[in-house]
């Protein structure tokens, strides 16, 4: 294989083997941080409508989603609240990072997503942050949408 093939990503090459046309890049994050002897989980979420999704949290590894259905509101410590629709994509660095939110945008309609998160050994998947640490912290969450 050349070195070209082995760094090309799939769905690059128009005139190329099928191959390179069956892949369509979704998510292409860089660089990420995956703790030494990290294990991975797959989940499927599902939110009614309208649900406000897990408390401010924090994963000790990346995390990496795919919206199936609906819309997910999205907001990560540092950046904006973004509303994430079906066939988007987000991903989350871990370590400290505070996820502030990951619910249902839409008060209608389910949402459903997929994604894969990276864990240390010996962390949880997934830890809640307490409100004294949210507060202490304030300073560092995006400016809130007006409303």
């Amino acid at each position: 294989m050349s070195e070209n093939a082995q760094h090309a990503h799939p769905g690059s090459d128009a005139d190329g083997p099928g191959w390179t046309r069956a892949v369509k890049v979704l998510q292409d994050a860089a660089p990420i941080t995956v703790p030494e002897g990290a294990s991975a989980m797959t989940i499927h979420v599902e939110w009614e409508p309208g649900d406000p999704g897990t408390p401010p949290h924090r994963h000790s590894g990346p995390a990496f989603g795919y919206v199936l259905k609906g819309a997910v509101r999205f907001e990560l410590e540092g950046e904006p609240e973004r509303v994430v629709e079906a066939g988007g994509t987000f991903w989350e660095p871990g370590g400290d990072v505070i996820h502030y939110q990951d619910g249902n945008a839409l008060p209608d309609a389910r949402t459903e997503f997929v994604v894969t998160m990276m864990c240390a050994p010996g962390k949880p998947m997934l830890e809640l942050v307490e409100e004294a640490e949210l507060r202490s912290r304030a300073h560092l969450r995006a400016p809130r949408p007006a409303g």
